[in-house]
C-alpha cells in the first residue's frame, strides 16, 4: 500500500502560512515588535526621531483598536487574543491577511493535491483563518507570560526609585527606560499619559483591564489607595512585589505539575480526530463497505458525541484553579 504525500503537503502549506504572517509582521513594523529586542519599541520609535506625542498617539491607537472592533463578525474570534497580544495590525489588516492566506492556501492545495473543490475550500479556509488565529494566540500567550515575569522586577525597580526620593512619575519613567518589551512600552505609555495630565492610577487601571491581568489590578489598586489615603508608597509596593512574585512562583509550580496531564489530555482528545483524518487521506475508500448501512450515521453521531464529551472532560480534569 502506497502512502500519499498529500498529508505532508497540507502540513507544509500550513507552516508556510504561519511563517508568512510572521515575516510580513516583522517587515512592516520592524524587529523591535518581536518582543525579543533589548530596546523596547517605544524607545526605538523615539530614537528614530518621532515626537513623544506622536509616539504616544500611535501606541495608544494600537493598544485600543482591537477592543473597538469586537462587533466585526469574522474578527470577533480574534479580538480578545489580539488585544492581549497587542497586535499592531489593524482589524482590517488582519482580516485582509486571512483572506489573502486563504486564497494562497487554496492555490497551493489546487496545484499540490488532488482533493475535490469542497475539500480545498474548507481546508484553505481553515488554514487561512486558523493560521492567523494560532499566530495571534501564540503571540498573546508569549506576551502575557513575559509581562507576568517582568512585573515583579518592575515593581521592585519602582520601590528602589521611590526610596531614593524620586516621585512616582519618575519611577515610571525609569521602568519605561530600563525594562524591555512588552512591559517597558506599556509603562512608557502610562508615563507619557501622566506627563500630559492623565491620572496615574486611572492609567494603570485602564492598562490592567485592557491586558486583563490580576497582578496589574493589584498595582492599580495600591496606587489608588495611596493617592486617596496617603502612606508610604514604597513600602506598599515592596509588599506588593513580594505577593506578585509568590503568586508567579505558585502558578509556575502548578503549571509544571500539571504539564504532563495537560499534554496527555490534549493527545487523547486530538489523536482520534487525527487518526480519522489520516485514514481518509491515506485510504479514502476505507469506509465504503459500511457507509451504506443503517447504523453508519448513528454510529458517527455517537462517536462525535463521545469525542466532544472527551474534550470537555479532559479540560475539566487538568484545568486547576489556583
Amino acid at each position: 500500500m502506497s502512502i500519499s504525500a498529500e498529508p505532508i503537503i497540507y502540513g507544509l502549506i500550513f507552516i508556510a502560512v504561519l511563517v508568512l504572517v510572521e515575516g510580513v509582521y516583522l517587515t512592516v513594523f520592524g524587529k523591535s515588535i518581536s518582543l525579543n529586542s533589548r530596546v523596547n519599541r517605544r524607545l526605538e520609535m523615539l530614537e528614530k526621531g518621532a515626537g513623544r506625542e506622536q509616539v504616544l498617539e500611535q501606541l495608544r491607537k494600537e493598544m485600543s483598536q482591537h477592543m473597538k472592533s469586537r462587533s466585526i463578525p469574522l474578527y470577533a474570534i480574534l479580538a480578545d487574543r489580539a488585544q492581549k497580544a497587542n497586535i499592531a495590525f489593524t482589524p482590517k489588516q488582519l482580516i485582509m491577511m486571512m483572506v489573502i492566506l486563504t486564497c494562497m492556501a487554496f492555490l497551493g492545495l489546487t496545484f499540490g493535491t488532488s482533493a475535490g473543490i469542497p475539500v480545498r475550500i474548507v481546508m484553505s479556509f481553515a488554514m487561512g483563518v486558523g493560521g492567523v488565529f494560532l499566530w495571534v494566540n501564540n503571540k498573546a500567550k508569549k506576551r502575557m507570560s513575559m509581562i507576568e515575569e517582568q512585573l515583579p522586577d518592575a515593581v521592585e525597580l519602582m520601590v528602589r526609585s521611590l526610596r531614593v526620593g524620586h516621585p512616582f512619575s519618575s519611577a515610571l519613567q525609569i521602568v519605561a527606560k530600563e525594562v524591555p518589551d512588552p512591559l517597558g512600552t506599556e509603562m512608557g505609555v502610562i508615563s507619557d499619559e501622566a506627563a500630559y495630565g492623565r491620572d496615574v492610577a486611572e492609567a494603570l487601571k485602564s492598562m490592567a483591564e485592557r491586558i486583563d491581568m490580576q497582578d496589574l489590578r493589584f498595582l492599580a489598586v495600591a496606587v489608588t489607595i495611596q493617592q486617596q489615603s496617603g502612606g508610604n508608597l514604597a513600602e506598599i509596593l515592596a509588599g506588593l512585589a513580594k505577593v506578585i512574585r509568590s503568586r508567579f512562583r505558585l502558578f509556575r509550580r502548578v503549571k509544571a505539575i500539571t504539564a504532563e496531564a495537560k499534554w496527555s489530555g490534549m493527545f487523547l482528545s486530538g489523536f482520534p480526530i487525527f487518526a480519522l483524518i489520516m485514514i481518509n487521506l491515506i485510504e479514502p475508500h476505507y469506509y465504503d463497505d459500511v457507509r451504506e448501512t443503517a447504523y453508519f450515521i448513528p454510529a458517527c453521531l455517537v462517536v462525535a458525541a463521545f469525542l466532544v464529551a472527551n474534550i470537555f472532560v479532559m479540560r475539566a480534569l487538568v484545568n486547576i484553579k489556583v
